[in-house]
Parts: structure tokens; sequence; C-alpha cells
């Protein structure tokens, strides 16, 4: 399944429900911050070895928020007009300018300080 089937799905759904009423770009953004404060939930005030622990324990439910942001940010996307795989790919592009391999590969430090 593609982006696009996913988002017609996401859209069906929502339109079946007359949701898009509630469904502005603030909204929207909210809820996307909501469902990742709950997928981030599962990992607070864990350690790395812990929270590899989690992500097998808990595999459905941390599945399920993560979907549940997938779902918003598609549907924000498609709402405000944005060719989602499009944006990806020229953040990406971006972020290969300001993290090239010869000085990132292997490093967490942020590109102003690279």
């Amino acid at each position: 399944m593609n982006i696009e089937e996913i988002t017609a799905e996401i859209r069906a759904f929502r339109d079946a429900r007359d949701w898009k009423q509630f469904h502005g770009p603030r909204e929207m953004a909210v809820g996307i911050t909501v469902e990742a404060a709950e997928l981030l939930e599962h990992f607070n005030w864990k350690t790395p070895a812990q929270c590899e622990q989690i992500v097998t324990a808990r595999r459905e439910p941390i599945a399920e928020e993560m979907a549940d942001v997938a779902i918003l940010l598609f549907e924000m996307a498609d709402n405000c007009g944005i060719d989602l795989p499009a944006a990806i790919r020229s953040k990406l592009a971006k972020n290969a300018e300001k993290y090239p391999v010869h000085k990132a590969r292997g490093s967490n430090t942020k590109y102003n300080e690279l």
C-alpha cells in the first residue's frame, strides 16, 4: 500500500463520520503532538536497555501510537494540500546537505556544530 492509498482510506474514514469540520491545521498539529507524547510515554525515564525491552514487550501498543501519529500526519498533509512524499524527499535532500556523510557518520552532533 502506498501513501496515496493510505491517505484515501484515512479520508474515507474521516468523511464517513463527518469529522473534517474538526480537523483544521491547528487541531491536526495538536493531535499529532498528543499522539507523539503518548508514544513517548512508553519510554519516559527508561534506560536504553529498558527501551529495547519495552519495544518487544509493548510492540502492539507502540505500533498503535505510531499509527496514530502517521494517520494524523497523512491527513494533515492531505487537508493542507501538501504532497507528503515530495516534502519528505525535499527534507531528506536538505538534511543530506546539513549532515554530509564524511562529517556526520557515527556522530550525533547537530549540523551547526559538525
